[in-house]
Protein backbone atom coordinates (compact mmCIF):
# COMPACT_ATOMS: atom_id res chain seq x y z
CA UNK A 1 0.00 0.00 0.00
CA UNK A 2 1.57 3.28 -1.12
CA UNK A 3 1.53 6.40 1.02
CA UNK A 4 0.43 9.63 -0.64
CA UNK A 5 3.16 12.20 -0.98
CA UNK A 6 2.44 15.90 -0.51
CA UNK A 7 4.70 18.79 -1.49
CA UNK A 8 3.85 20.59 1.75
CA UNK A 9 3.32 19.51 5.35
CA UNK A 10 0.70 22.27 5.66
CA UNK A 11 -1.20 20.78 2.72
CA UNK A 12 -0.93 17.30 4.18
CA UNK A 13 -2.25 18.45 7.56
CA UNK A 14 -5.19 20.31 5.98
CA UNK A 15 -6.10 17.22 3.92
CA UNK A 16 -5.84 14.97 6.98
CA UNK A 17 -8.17 17.23 9.00
CA UNK A 18 -10.76 17.51 6.20
CA UNK A 19 -10.67 13.75 5.67
CA UNK A 20 -11.94 13.30 9.25
CA UNK A 21 -15.34 14.70 8.17
CA UNK A 22 -18.06 12.09 7.50
CA UNK A 23 -18.28 11.03 3.88
CA UNK A 24 -15.03 12.79 2.95
CA UNK A 25 -12.17 10.59 1.74
CA UNK A 26 -8.62 11.79 1.21
CA UNK A 27 -9.14 12.42 -2.52
CA UNK A 28 -12.19 14.60 -1.87
CA UNK A 29 -10.37 16.29 1.00
CA UNK A 30 -7.45 17.12 -1.29
CA UNK A 31 -9.83 18.56 -3.89
CA UNK A 32 -11.52 20.74 -1.25
CA UNK A 33 -8.24 21.95 0.22
CA UNK A 34 -6.82 22.84 -3.20
CA UNK A 35 -10.04 24.70 -3.99
CA UNK A 36 -9.74 26.72 -0.77
CA UNK A 37 -6.09 27.39 -1.52
CA UNK A 38 -7.20 29.07 -4.74
CA UNK A 39 -9.67 31.36 -2.98
CA UNK A 40 -8.97 34.78 -1.55
CA UNK A 41 -7.60 35.07 1.97
CA UNK A 42 -10.82 36.83 3.05
CA UNK A 43 -12.97 33.94 1.81
CA UNK A 44 -10.94 31.28 3.61
CA UNK A 45 -10.74 33.29 6.83
CA UNK A 46 -14.52 33.88 6.72
CA UNK A 47 -15.09 30.12 6.43
CA UNK A 48 -12.65 29.32 9.22
CA UNK A 49 -14.12 32.03 11.47
CA UNK A 50 -17.69 30.80 10.91
CA UNK A 51 -16.69 27.26 11.92
CA UNK A 52 -14.81 28.41 15.02
CA UNK A 53 -17.68 30.66 16.11
CA UNK A 54 -20.17 27.86 15.47
CA UNK A 55 -18.20 25.51 17.71
CA UNK A 56 -17.52 28.06 20.45
CA UNK A 57 -20.70 30.14 20.50
CA UNK A 58 -23.55 27.84 19.46
CA UNK A 59 -26.21 27.22 22.10
CA UNK A 60 -28.88 24.60 22.58
CA UNK A 61 -32.47 25.56 23.33
CA UNK A 62 -33.28 25.05 27.01
CA UNK A 63 -36.65 23.56 26.06
CA UNK A 64 -36.19 21.44 22.95
CA UNK A 65 -32.37 21.14 22.69
CA UNK A 66 -32.36 22.35 19.08
CA UNK A 67 -29.35 24.36 17.91
CA UNK A 68 -29.90 28.05 18.63
CA UNK A 69 -28.18 31.41 18.88
CA UNK A 70 -29.97 32.12 22.16
CA UNK A 71 -31.14 30.11 25.20
CA UNK A 72 -34.57 29.69 23.58
CA UNK A 73 -34.75 28.79 19.90
CA UNK A 74 -36.91 30.70 17.42
CA UNK A 75 -39.42 27.84 17.16
CA UNK A 76 -40.02 27.57 20.91
CA UNK A 77 -40.16 31.35 21.25
CA UNK A 78 -42.75 31.67 18.46
CA UNK A 79 -46.23 32.23 19.99
CA UNK A 80 -47.83 31.19 16.69
CA UNK A 81 -46.51 27.62 17.01
CA UNK A 82 -48.78 25.03 18.62
CA UNK A 83 -47.00 24.30 21.91
CA UNK A 84 -49.47 21.53 22.74
CA UNK A 85 -47.86 19.35 20.05
CA UNK A 86 -44.30 18.09 20.52
CA UNK A 87 -42.53 16.32 17.69
CA UNK A 88 -39.70 14.14 19.02
CA UNK A 89 -36.74 13.72 16.68
CA UNK A 90 -33.36 12.02 16.93
CA UNK A 91 -31.23 15.00 15.96
CA UNK A 92 -31.21 18.51 14.51
CA UNK A 93 -31.35 17.10 10.97
CA UNK A 94 -34.78 15.71 11.85
CA UNK A 95 -36.02 19.20 12.76
CA UNK A 96 -34.72 20.61 9.47
CA UNK A 97 -36.28 17.79 7.43
CA UNK A 98 -39.72 18.13 9.03
CA UNK A 99 -39.68 21.93 8.88
CA UNK A 100 -39.03 21.70 5.14
CA UNK A 101 -42.30 19.81 4.65
CA UNK A 102 -44.38 22.71 5.98
CA UNK A 103 -46.79 20.13 7.47
CA UNK A 104 -45.99 20.57 11.16
CA UNK A 105 -46.70 23.70 13.20
CA UNK A 106 -45.97 22.52 16.72
CA UNK A 107 -42.67 22.45 18.59
CA UNK A 108 -39.86 19.90 18.80
CA UNK A 109 -37.79 17.87 21.22
CA UNK A 110 -34.34 16.75 20.07
CA UNK A 111 -33.18 13.59 21.83
CA UNK A 112 -29.59 13.70 20.65
CA UNK A 113 -29.70 10.12 19.40
CA UNK A 114 -31.61 6.89 20.02
CA UNK A 115 -31.23 4.04 22.50
CA UNK A 116 -28.66 1.64 21.07
CA UNK A 117 -27.33 -1.08 23.37
CA UNK A 118 -24.85 -2.19 20.69
CA UNK A 119 -23.31 1.29 20.64
CA UNK A 120 -23.50 1.67 24.40
CA UNK A 121 -26.17 4.38 24.25
CA UNK A 122 -28.75 4.15 27.02
CA UNK A 123 -31.66 6.36 28.11
CA UNK A 124 -29.42 8.38 30.44
CA UNK A 125 -27.28 9.43 27.46
CA UNK A 126 -30.22 11.11 25.73
CA UNK A 127 -32.65 13.95 26.46
CA UNK A 128 -35.38 11.52 27.46
CA UNK A 129 -35.98 12.59 31.05
CA UNK A 130 -36.34 16.23 30.00
CA UNK A 131 -38.99 15.09 27.49
CA UNK A 132 -40.90 13.21 30.18
CA UNK A 133 -40.70 16.22 32.53
CA UNK A 134 -41.83 18.54 29.76
CA UNK A 135 -44.89 16.43 28.99
CA UNK A 136 -45.80 15.85 32.65
CA UNK A 137 -45.61 19.61 33.31
CA UNK A 138 -48.90 19.90 31.42
CA UNK A 139 -50.22 21.72 28.37
CA UNK A 140 -49.14 18.99 25.94
CA UNK A 141 -51.90 17.06 24.15
CA UNK A 142 -49.87 15.09 21.60
CA UNK A 143 -46.34 13.71 21.33
CA UNK A 144 -45.36 12.72 17.79
CA UNK A 145 -42.48 10.23 17.78
CA UNK A 146 -40.74 11.05 14.49
CA UNK A 147 -37.77 8.73 14.89
CA UNK A 148 -36.04 6.82 12.12
CA UNK A 149 -37.90 3.52 11.50
CA UNK A 150 -35.01 1.30 12.58
CA UNK A 151 -34.65 -1.24 15.38
CA UNK A 152 -33.00 1.38 17.62
CA UNK A 153 -35.65 3.94 16.70
CA UNK A 154 -38.44 1.49 17.56
CA UNK A 155 -36.69 0.62 20.84
CA UNK A 156 -36.65 4.30 21.74
CA UNK A 157 -40.33 4.68 20.81
CA UNK A 158 -41.18 1.74 23.09
CA UNK A 159 -39.17 3.27 25.94
CA UNK A 160 -40.93 6.64 25.62
CA UNK A 161 -44.31 4.94 25.36
CA UNK A 162 -43.60 3.07 28.60
CA UNK A 163 -42.30 6.19 30.40
CA UNK A 164 -45.41 8.17 29.45
CA UNK A 165 -47.87 5.41 30.31
CA UNK A 166 -50.66 6.86 32.39
CA UNK A 167 -49.98 10.44 31.30
CA UNK A 168 -53.06 11.91 29.55
CA UNK A 169 -51.34 12.63 26.25
CA UNK A 170 -51.81 11.22 22.76
CA UNK A 171 -48.77 9.34 21.42
CA UNK A 172 -48.38 8.90 17.68
CA UNK A 173 -45.75 7.75 15.21
CA UNK A 174 -45.16 8.59 11.57
CA UNK A 175 -47.10 6.45 9.15
CA UNK A 176 -44.91 3.89 7.45
CA UNK A 177 -44.79 5.85 4.21
CA UNK A 178 -41.22 6.17 5.41
CA UNK A 179 -39.72 2.76 4.64
CA UNK A 180 -38.26 0.65 7.42
CA UNK A 181 -34.54 1.35 7.67
CA UNK A 182 -34.76 4.76 5.98
CA UNK A 183 -33.51 7.95 7.62
CA UNK A 184 -35.71 11.06 7.74
CA UNK A 185 -33.09 13.38 6.25
CA UNK A 186 -32.96 11.26 3.07
CA UNK A 187 -36.73 10.95 2.70
CA UNK A 188 -38.34 13.23 0.11
CA UNK A 189 -40.47 16.06 1.49
CA UNK A 190 -43.72 14.81 -0.03
CA UNK A 191 -43.39 11.35 1.54
CA UNK A 192 -42.26 12.77 4.88
CA UNK A 193 -45.07 15.34 4.87
CA UNK A 194 -47.63 12.62 4.16
CA UNK A 195 -46.15 10.49 6.96
CA UNK A 196 -46.70 13.36 9.43
CA UNK A 197 -50.22 14.08 8.22
CA UNK A 198 -51.16 10.36 8.34
CA UNK A 199 -49.43 9.62 11.67
CA UNK A 200 -50.76 6.70 13.69
CA UNK A 201 -51.87 6.88 17.30
CA UNK A 202 -50.07 4.53 19.70
CA UNK A 203 -52.30 4.77 22.76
Amino acid sequence: MTTEQYPSKLLERAVSECAKLPGIGRRTALRLVLHLLGQSSETVHALADSLVRLRDDVKYCKWCHNISDTEECEICANPLRDHSQICVVENVRGVLSIENTGQFHGVYHVLGGVISPVDGVGPADLELESLVERVKAGGVTEVILALNPTMDGDTTVFYIQRRLAGVPVRLSVLSRGVSVGDELEFTDEVTLGRSIADRKQLN
